[in-house]
Formats: C-alpha cells, structure tokens, sequence
C-alpha cells in the first residue's frame, strides 16, 4: 500500500514513523513533511492548502490511502 500523510508537525512525524514500520506499506510519503519525516518517508513539496496540488500529487504517485 502507498501511503500519504499531509502535514509537518510533529504529530505528522509521529504517524509517518509508525506507519513506516508495517509491512503492509510499500512508499510512504508527508506533504510537506519536514526534516524528521525524511528520515522514514518521502516528502512532498505540495501546498496543502491548494487540494488540487494534494490530489495531483496523490494520483502522481499512485497513493492507495491519505
């Protein structure tokens, strides 16, 4: 499963770590993330305000779940 969580906090951090440790997901990625959640994910430079940009970025990368 690919996998997007949308923020850049610490709380976003906190999923995307936990996320990132089951085998059911194949790709994590955070929009816009921030330097802790590169560590286990890849972040996206998506203005989350803009739903268009988030949705575009969603079917780019094929993520299954948000």
């Amino acid at each position: 499963m690919r996998v997007m969580v949308i923020g850049s906090g610490g709380r976003e951090h906190a999923l995307a770590w936990k996320i990132a440790q089951s085998p059911l997901v194949d790709a994590l990625f955070v929009a816009p993330g921030n330097g802790g959640t590169e560590d286990v994910a890849t972040n996206l430079a998506v203005d989350i305000t803009d739903h268009e940009a988030v949705i575009a970025a969603a079917q780019e990368h094929a993520i299954d779940f948000v």
